[in-house]
């Protein structure tokens, strides 16, 4: 006899009692592994077709890709199993320990996102007793904080092929069809030090910043100038400083600079044309300067995420919550889903307010309409698909 996966609180306590922060810090960062296997166990236990797929050069790390049914088309419930690292001296309660309190459960991951990937196993539970017209998935990834391996590994591989999907991160169960992407990047100068009282001695690259500076926030306003999109609250493409470094002491020449910027751009801004202008035009800034110039990627970037707002998952998603769809400014793993043909909804229980900070939760309210959405976006989309 089969047996059932753990009743859904106790399942809970085990995706937030199992830390697995990803971090681009490798002092913070962790494997997902065990939290992996316990998603495949549980769905293993209700007849889930389960593959645990290897995070190339990450013996720790691993995709879950869990599918009941046969067939083509069908729906996708995804999430990711990492967490942001945390201060747990700022916490009232213990991060790696669900709690519950004040009608809330508290935990890191409870929003953002252990906790959905726990409700999608609870909505399928009774599934082994139905007829599945299209197959349902459930998937999990790795590093999702951090790289977005787990997810481009996804692309690399074909897997899974779907027709639908519900990427469960925080929305306040308001579904979102669109979002920014991110672009971060590190302008280093390179000059030569020397002693402040003979400016001929060196190349001052903190002096070549200076023109670096003038030059991006020049592009950011042409980019604002050209780009718009109404659907934002922020309807432009945002560009911040947000760290600079060079020289070391007053009495020196400034030999090396570094800036570093966090470029948000709108759906139908290209990630590569992007910094393929970026580089050109410090380039063409710098081409009589003897400083040396270097644009690096601080990770791979993350693209602007557009699903079309006539999709069937976005007009079943705006009938299911009554909500219109929105666009929000966080990035997440949609545009890497919808690289795979795969037509994309972002909607989950959590509130984004509560990510990233101290004493995460997840208000006891939303489970029990969470359950209920995903059991309708299963029936329509698997148990009686529209054709």
């Amino acid at each position: 006899m089969q047996a059932y996966p753990p009743k859904l609180m106790d399942m809970l306590t085990g995706l937030i009692g199992t830390p697995s922060v990803s971090s681009v810090s490798p002092a913070f960062d962790q494997g997902n592994r065990r939290v992996v296997e316990l998603l495949a166990s549980w769905l293993d236990d209700l007849g889930f077709a389960v593959e645990i797929q290897a995070l190339p050069g990450h013996a720790d790390k691993a995709n879950l890709i869990a599918r009941l049914g046969e067939g083509e088309g069908g729906l996708v419930l995804a999430g990711h199993t990492d967490t942001v690292p945390c201060d747990p001296e700022l916490w009232t309660h213990d991060p790696f320990r669900l709690t519950e309190a004040d009608n809330r459960l508290y935990g890191l991951g409870t929003s953002d996102m252990k906790s959905f990937l726990g409700l999608a196993v609870e909505a399928a539970r009774e599934l082994r007793t139905k007829t599945l017209k299209e197959p349902l998935y459930i998937v999990a990834t790795a590093d999702e904080e951090s790289s977005m391996l787990g997810a481009r590994t996804l692309v690399a591989s074909g897997r899974p092929r779907a027709r639908h999907a519900i990427i469960g991160e925080p929305t306040g169960l308001r579904p979102v069809r669109t979002h920014k992407g991110i672009l971060m990047e590190a302008i280093r100068l390179r000059g030569r030090s020397g002693h402040s009282s003979d400016p001929a001695l060196g190349v001052n690259a903190l002096e070549g910043m200076h023109q670096v500076l003038g030059e991006v926030l020049r592009w950011r306003e042409e980019l604002q100038a050209k780009y718009r999109n109404p659907l934002f609250k922020v309807p432009v493409p945002t560009l911040n400083l947000g760290h600079i470094h060079g020289g070391d002491n007053p009495n020196r020449i400034c030999g090396e600079c570094e800036l570093h910027i966090d470029l948000r751009p709108l759906p139908g801004m290209d990630l590569d044309d992007l910094r393929t202008e970026l580089r050109s035009r410090l380039e063409r800034l710098l081409a009589d300067s003897p400083l040396k110039l270097d644009v690096i990627p601080l990770f791979e970037g993350t693209p602007a995420m557009e699903t079309p707002a006539d999709a069937p998952i976005v007009q079943l998603a705006e009938r299911l919550t009554g909500a219109p769809a929105e666009a929000v400014a966080f990035g997440t793993e949609g545009p890497y889903f919808n690289e795979l043909d795969i037509q994309t909804v972002i909607l989950g229980p959590g509130d984004i307010d509560q990510a990233h900070q101290p004493d995460e939760y997840l208000a006891l309210e939303r489970i029990a309409p969470t359950l209920d959405l995903l059991e309708q976006f299963i029936i329509s989309c698997c148990l009686a698909p529209a054709r």
